[in-house]
């Protein structure tokens, strides 16, 4: 097993600056400590004075909740012992007309929120029942019956309950007697000066179903004087004047000032049990965590013992915990940025001794780095002193010189060059030192004598006053680059002579097809004219000499120069072409394709073609050329369509401003596309169609002119589509 390479050792300075910086970072952390410490401990006492701040607030405004529900529950009593009053003040029961009246001027729906109406129980045995019934009966109001149905040795039967509503007809004639929930308030108040309070019982016929409900209870007795026994009260007992109020309501719409934290509720706990009269909303009946029971008032009313439970919603805070919390958080960003400021502290004393040896090591490296580019440097170098003696040069100066390092020390630099270095360019050199970099080309004498030509970067050395080093000089040789530069010159100068030769030979080229087009169009049409001329006047003159054989013959003749003449006319159309001035302008396409159309519907009026050109369609390129080009393509769509039965020609863009030109005529077979744009070239006998053969080769040249491409795909009997592009197409939709 080969032994493990053993790590260098780490320097002693590296080791020095981690315990430092180690140190720092253990002082910074006990400063943190103990500032978030001091923090926490402040936080925790004024935490506290706080909490029992907020806890005293809060059982203040339970206290102050409580009586203000005591004052509330106190005006319910007046409204029904109002109704006593009524009762007492009359000889007879008063009239359902002199109740409602009563009740309407207590104004329930605005003065009592949440009481539901005001009710009488008459209070009957079975003979004051039948008695109750007879006198309705007489009155016309009908039978009075009591519900539950049943004979009783006393009833508690609902006569009156007005506002009327839905739930207070329903109440009529209900035996509260009959209800034990309602029995026992109603017994409760006969005591002298009592008002009995209980739960709305089992039927509920004067309170809505699923709502939670109150009834006051008052005893209404013949004689105003009370009568002391309880024998006495039981004979005297007429009824009771009651009311039932909804909780809800009663809280809501009753002005109690609930704050939103704070949730009540009221609980009856006469005779040992726990009945619950009303609660407020956020009442948790199962309280935990921050709804807890934080405070609990007992109240003696109407005869009963009623107990507040109060809760807090949510945490207990005050505006001071607030402040608290403002505060907290401040001390906490305090320590963080004592933390830092101790930290920063302590790493920048690290940094600053650590740079501090980093700089000598530095140092010394960088001073090893300038000897090896000096060693090992392409370019020569050399470093002068004041008076221009060599001080220190690199191989490359000695290879450039031809002598050896050992010689060029302490020898002049100006020495070695053999242009001449007078003293206005010194003086001019100086200047430009001082300024950043002189830069220069002199000539250079080696040892052996060859001349060199060199490249000279002069740079002032920036450095103590008793430095000896005032210049460092970059010397490159450029001899052989000026050379090749020379050589490049001399080549581009025969080469501008040879493109002026060969304009001159192109020149007299076009001249000479100038020349060649004159004669086709001139000499050689005059032949063509007269064998067509005299070929003519053999038809005319010897027609009755010459046989039909012969007349087949000249007919011939004559037509083959008429063709030949046509051809000469289509080779000088195809040569101005390309000889032609090219003035580019923007072109409406489909105005002058329909034109194109025109002229050849006028040419054949008789045939029916059915036509679509595309809209808009816009392009750049020389108007002559353009037009020269959509009556060939144009045209070979007409020509080709004549023997098809249901003739179409489309002219239109495809995506990426590709024009087209589609027919459904004779087409061709694909694998002679090539042939199309030849001249003279075709795919079609002369007999089915006409043509010279140079028209695609003229729509070919005035494509390629324009900087475009065209090609072209079809089928025999299949029709032929062309496609073709113009430099700087446009397409506006």
């Amino acid at each position: 097993m080969a032994a493990s390479t053993p790590h260098p050792p780490v320097p002693p300075t590296r080791v020095q600056s981690a315990w430092r910086l180690r140190r720092s970072h253990v002082l910074a952390g006990l400063v943190l400590l103990g500032s978030l410490l001091m923090v926490a401990l402040y936080a925790r006492g004024a935490g506290e004075r706080e909490r029992r701040l907020a806890e005293a607030s809060f059982i203040a405004d339970a206290d102050q909740l409580a009586e203000t529900v005591r004052q509330r529950l106190l005006q319910y009593e007046l409204s029904i012992r109002g109704g006593v009053a009524l009762h007492s003040a009359a000889v007879e029961t008063p009239t359902a007309r002199q109740w409602r009246g009563y009740v309407e001027g207590l104004d329930i729906r605005r003065q009592l929120p949440g009481m539901m109406g005001i009710g009488y129980v008459a209070y009957l045995d079975p003979r004051s029942l039948a008695e109750l019934q007879l006198r309705q009966r007489a009155a016309g109001e009908g039978l009075f019956s009591v519900t539950p149905r049943g004979v009783r040795p006393h009833y508690g039967a609902i006569l009156y309950f007005e506002p009327e509503i839905d739930s207070s007809r329903l109440a009529i004639g209900y035996d509260q007697y009959s209800d034990p929930t309602r029995r026992a308030p109603q017994g409760a108040a006969r005591a002298p000066g009592a008002v009995g309070v209980g739960g709305p019982g089992g039927r509920r016929p004067d309170l809505r179903e699923g709502q939670a409900g109150v009834l006051l209870f008052a005893a209404v007795y013949r004689t105003a004087r009370l009568p002391v026994s309880q024998a006495g009260r039981e004979n005297a007992l007429v009824g009771w004047v009651y009311a039932p109020f909804r909780t809800a309501e009663f809280i809501d719409r009753s002005m109690i000032a609930v704050d939103r934290n704070l949730a009540f509720r009221i609980v009856d706990v006469s005779n040992g049990a726990e009945t619950p009269l009303l609660a407020s909303k956020g009442w948790v009946d199962d309280p935990s965590g921050d709804t807890r029971v934080l405070h609990t008032v007992t109240q003696q009313l109407y005869g009963r013992s009623w107990r507040y439970d109060f809760q807090h919603v949510g945490p207990l805070t005050s505006a001071g915990m607030r402040e608290l919390q403002a505060t907290l958080i401040a001390g906490v960003v305090a320590s963080l940025l004592l933390f830092a400021v101790v930290m920063t502290l302590a790493q920048t004393q690290s940094r600053a001794e650590t740079l501090a040896h980093r700089l000598s090591d530095s140092y010394r490296r960088s001073e090893q780095r300038f000897r090896n580019a000096m060693q090992y440097s392409a370019i020569g170098m050399v470093l002068l002193d004041r008076n221009g003696a060599i001080l220190e040069s690199n191989p490359a100066m000695a290879e450039i010189a031809g002598v050896s390092q050992a010689t060029l020390n302490g020898t002049l630099f100006r020495s070695y060059f053999a242009d001449a270095h007078d003293d206005v360019t010194r003086t001019q050199e100086m200047q430009a030192l001082r300024e950043g970099v002189h830069r220069s080309t002199r000539r250079l004498r080696r040892h052996d004598g060859d001349i060199r030509e060199v490249h000279l970067a002069s740079t002032l050395m920036p450095g103590d006053d008793g430095s000896d080093v005032a210049r460092l000089v970059q010397v490159d040789d450029v001899t052989e680059r000026l050379r090749a530069e020379a050589q490049v010159h001399a080549l581009n100068r025969t080469l501008e002579s040879r493109v002026e030769q060969r304009t001159r030979e192109l020149t007299q080229a076009n001249h000479e097809l100038e020349s060649f087009a004159y004669i086709v169009s001139h000499d050689l049409r005059a032949p063509l004219r007269s064998i067509d001329g005299f070929g003519r006047i053999l038809a005319e003159r010897y027609h009755a000499v010459i046989d039909a054989q012969g007349q087949d013959y000249l007919a011939r003749v004559r037509n083959a120069a008429s063709r030949m003449d046509e051809l000469i006319d289509a080779l000088l159309k195809m040569s101005r072409i390309s000889r032609g001035e090219f003035k580019r302008a923007p072109l409406d396409l489909t105005r002058m394709a329909g034109d194109v159309l025109s002229e050849l519907r006028q040419t054949e009026p008789g045939r029916e073609v059915a036509v679509r050109i595309a809209p808009d369609l816009q392009a750049d390129g020389d108007p002559a050329l353009v037009r020269n080009l959509l009556e060939n393509l144009l045209g070979n769509a007409w020509k080709f369509t004549a023997n098809t039965a249901r003739a179409t020609i489309e002219f239109g863009v495809e995506p990426g401003g590709v024009f087209y030109v589609a027919d459904n005529g004779a087409g061709f077979n694909a694998d002679y596309a090539g042939k199309l744009f030849r001249p003279f070239q075709r795919l079609h006998r002369d007999d089915e169609f006409k043509g010279h053969g140079v028209g695609l080769a003229s729509v070919r040249r005035i494509v390629e002119r324009h900087g475009g491409a065209i090609d072209a795909t079809g089928r025999p009997d299949g029709g032929a589509t062309f496609r073709f592009t113009l430099a700087s197409t446009l397409q506006r939709r």
